[in-house]
């Protein structure tokens, strides 16, 4: 299992704008829709990671714990699906009925949201704040497959909770690390 880490976005830059369909039921969502009074959430996930697979119960959780606390979720998916077939709509919109996610799940079919975001791996979690300005990227805890560490949030919870109090978040970030994102050829020639 390879391991590639969160690009570390600078802090303060601002949330990219996008629009992406929901592959639960194809609604269509934008960075506006989607961000609460208080902030917003991307967490760049996919469906065949064991990274993700790994996590992907306390992400279900997590929305649950803040779904009325202002921040608005979302999950994207931005893997090449021609050659990585279970990250294909069908199959993230199973992985979401599945785990009970109750956030959009979105499909980034041209990658452009992930390069906008400068996401780097599955999963990578980017917070903003209610101004738009990215207050904390980074992992969701310390826990890896096979390092067993309980997979608690800690990390992104305390970013959430300082977000949703209006108080700094801890600049002293760590990075994800996950799977890298399966990238399209059009865009491997681009890097």
């Amino acid at each position: 299992m390879s391991r590639t880490e969160s690009a570390m976005l600078a802090l303060g830059t601002r949330a990219p704008a996008f629009s992406l369909n929901d592959v639960r039921d194809n609604s269509v969502y934008s960075t506006e829709s989607l961000t609460g009074p208080k902030g917003l959430l991307i967490m760049f996930i996919c469906c065949h990671c064991p990274f993700v697979k790994h996590v992907e119960q306390q992400l279900a959780q997590l929305a649950i714990d803040f779904r009325n606390c202002g921040v608005g979720f979302a999950a994207v998916s931005s893997n090449d699906a021609e050659n990585y077939p279970d990250d294909a709509p069908a199959s993230l919109a199973e992985q979401a009925f599945k785990l009970g996610f109750i956030f959009p799940y979105l499909y980034d079919e041209t990658q452009e949201v992930a390069h906008a975001y400068d996401a780097a791996c599955t999963p990578d979690f980017f917070l903003f704040d209610a101004s738009g300005a990215l207050v904390y990227r980074g992992q969701l805890d310390s826990s890896r497959p096979g390092n067993d560490i309980p997979v608690t949030g800690r990390d992104l919870r305390a970013a959430l909770k300082a977000v949703i109090a209006g108080e700094p978040v801890d600049p002293d970030q760590h990075p994800s690390v996950g799977c890298n994102i399966k990238w399209k050829d059009e865009w491997l020639n681009r890097l």
